[in-house]
C-alpha cells in the first residue's frame, strides 16, 4: 500500500534555529522559506534532501497541537513520518479495516504539500505517528 518515504516531520520550538543546524552544521543548501498552515496550527519549512525531505514544524498560535509535543520534548524531535499512497481514501479505509485509528474525523485534509493527508495513531504504528499523503501530481 505505501509508496516512498516523503518526509520526516521534526517538531521544533524555532524553525530559524533548526534551519541554521541543517544549513550550517549538516551542509544542506536547499531549504524552503517557512510558511503558515493556520488550519493545522503550524509553521512549516522543508529541508530538501536527495531522497526525501525533512519537514520542520513550529507551533502557530495558542491552539497548535505541536505545543503538547514540545511540552514533553522542549528541544523538539521527530514528530512523524510520512509515506505517499496512490489513493488516500483507499488507504484510510484499509487502515480502518485493519483496526488502525485514523486521527480526527478521518476525512483527509490538505497538508503542507497541497495534497490530502491523514494521520494514523502511534499506538497502531509501533509508537510512531504516521502521516499518509496522496502522491503529489507529477511525482514518480
Amino acid at each position: 500500500m505505501i509508496g516512498k518515504l516523503n518526509h520526516v516531520g521534526i517538531a521544533t520550538p524555532s524553525i530559524d534555529e533548526s534551519v541554521t543546524l541543517y544549513r550550517d552544521v549538516l551542509g544542506c543548501d536547499s531549504i524552503t522559506e517557512r510558511f503558515a498552515l493556520p488550519e493545522q496550527g503550524v509553521w512549516v519549512c522543508f529541508v530538501n534532501l536527495p531522497n526525501a525531505q525533512i519537514e520542520l514544524i513550529e507551533p502557530y498560535g495558542d491552539d497548535s497541537p505541536i505545543h503538547g509535543f514540545l511540552a514533553k520534548n522542549p528541544k523538539g524531535g521527530q514528530h512523524h513520518v510520512c509515506f505517499e499512497v496512490p489513493d488516500i481514501l483507499a488507504a484510510r479505509d484499509e487502515m480502518r479495516a485493519k483496526g488502525a485509528i485514523v486521527l480526527g474525523t478521518g476525512e483527509p485534509r490538505i497538508g503542507a504539500h497541497g495534497v490530502p493527508v491523514i494521520f494514523i495513531h502511534p499506538k497502531n504504528m509501533g509508537g510512531v505517528l504516521v502521516e499518509l499523503m496522496a502522491t503529489p501530481v507529477g511525482a514518480h
